[in-house]
């Protein structure tokens, strides 16, 4: 580390660790990790090449679940270096650069999945209400362009995480998770951190804004279903959103429980922590290939007839 003056000392590593008191067994907890990685980039790469190759699939639908796989891919390979630094070779330094470009990433590709997750919930809505004016409504142009304005909004919006952090000066270089996290490393900062604060805190607002659309989202798909007639169909229009619903509890429960747990935990446990912050990571990449094969029989039948 370089010395600025008496007060202020430059950071030029930041220690990450990976599970507190079992760093013994890192290389055993190594091989299901890099299990679930290969699983979620090999599932989520089947899903684009599935509806990428299947003209059958060039639907609104499936367009927003390739753009679903896209994001999962990203945080996939965003935190994939360090997981495999620290739990395959023992190695936990990094570079202040690398820190702040991973946080850019993940924090960029979290936004674009609850956003996806947001046109998603008002797809499903369309596809129940106005089933017979979809295709019309929902254009490829239109979800060209829908597509294209949240992946700009979701990079515009964490483009100065990496330079907030940045003023920061620190005494500690010590990260108590196994991947940069902005709230890491406001907490080793000794200088005035209001400005990163106040910045995290309206990202995290913005997104939680797409949760609660989501939800008013499916306030209005109840409230349609509910005018269907028989019970029969009540279960069928439901049917369709299946999957999404779980994709969104698998996404925002890990995120507002970990965000609670930074805020308002003054007890918190370290272990917790870490275990809700790795779950953020490494479940819902993991878990939405899987879910949309299963729920979704049109991609369940193409993958299947690409793997016979």
């Amino acid at each position: 580390m370089h010395i600025l003056n008496s007060s202020e000392i430059e950071i030029t590593t930041f220690f990450l660790i990976g599970i507190p008191g079992l760093e013994h067994v890192h290389i055993w907890l190594s091989i299901p990790i890099c299990l679930m990685y290969l699983v979620a980039i090999l599932g989520n790469c089947n899903i684009l090449f599935v509806i990428g190759t299947e003209p059958s699939l060039h639907s609104p639908m499936y367009s927003f679940l390739s753009m679903l796989a896209v994001s999962d891919l990203g945080l996939s390979l965003s935190s994939l270096p360090t997981m495999l630094h620290i739990f395959v070779f023992s190695a936990t330094g990094m570079s202040p650069n690398a820190c702040f470009a991973q946080e850019f990433f993940i924090h960029g590709f979290t936004d674009m999945e609850s956003s996806v997750l947001l046109v998603m919930s008002f797809d499903c809505f369309l596809a129940i209400r106005n089933a017979l004016r979809y295709n019309s409504i929902l254009t490829s142009a239109r979800v060209a362009k829908t597509q294209l304005v949240f992946l700009i909004k979701s990079m515009l919006l964490v483009l100065l995480f990496p330079l907030t952090l940045k003023r920061l000066t620190s005494r500690k270089s010590l990260l108590s998770h196994p991947y940069c996290l902005d709230q890491d490393v406001m907490k080793l900062a000794c200088s005035d951190n209001t400005l990163s604060f106040l910045y995290g805190f309206f990202v995290a607002l913005c997104m939680m804004s797409d949760s609660l659309f989501i939800a008013v989202s499916y306030v209005f798909i109840l409230k349609t279903v509910m005018g269907i007639g028989s019970h029969r169909e009540w279960l069928k229009a439901l049917n369709t959103c299946v999957s999404h619903i779980c994709a969104v509890l698998i996404f925002y429960v890990p995120i507002i429980a970990l965000a609670s747990m930074h805020h308002f935990g003054k007890h918190k446990s370290p272990m917790a922590v870490i275990l809700i912050a790795d779950i953020f990571l490494l479940v819902p990449p993991l878990t939405n290939p899987i879910v949309y094969c299963e729920k979704t029989r049109q991609i369940r039948q193409k993958v299947l007839g690409k793997l016979v």
